[in-house]
């Protein structure tokens, strides 16, 4: 059974960092591009950033890009989402998926499998 399961989300003050990981089990990451997504209440699940298998290539949504930085430790099987600068705006529940497509994608409809989600709160 695919699980994966996010944690390190929480509340903070703007401009404060948190570091978000994804820990799979069930399926080898290596074997897949990943995402994470985010939803803020009231409004749809939209696109943060994706990384191919091997971590070569990397790609950012505009709101978070030169802020937030995607890796992954193939040898955990986990994928990490650092954050910083946070703002209020980038308040939500961050997910993280798979993609078996062979590049990174920001489309969710792309993503297999999907975490349960982390809350992340950034006041003012």
């Amino acid at each position: 059974q695919v699980q994966l399961v996010e944690s390190g989300g929480g509340l903070v003050q703007a401009g404060d960092s948190l570091r978000l990981s994804c820990a799979a089990s069930g399926l080898t990451v290596s074997g897949y591009v990943m995402g994470w997504f985010r939803q803020a209440p009231g409004k749809e699940r939209e696109f943060v950033a994706t990384i191919s298998r091997t971590g070569a290539t990397r790609y950012y949504a505009d709101s978070v890009k030169g802020r937030f930085t995607i890796s992954r430790d193939n040898a955990k099987n986990t994928v990490y989402l650092q954050m910083s600068s946070l703002k209020p705006e980038d308040t939500a529940v961050y997910y993280c998926a798979t993609s078996r497509r062979y590049s990174g994608s920001s489309h969710s409809s792309d993503y297999d499998y999907w975490g349960q989600g982390t809350q992340v709160t950034v006041s003012s």
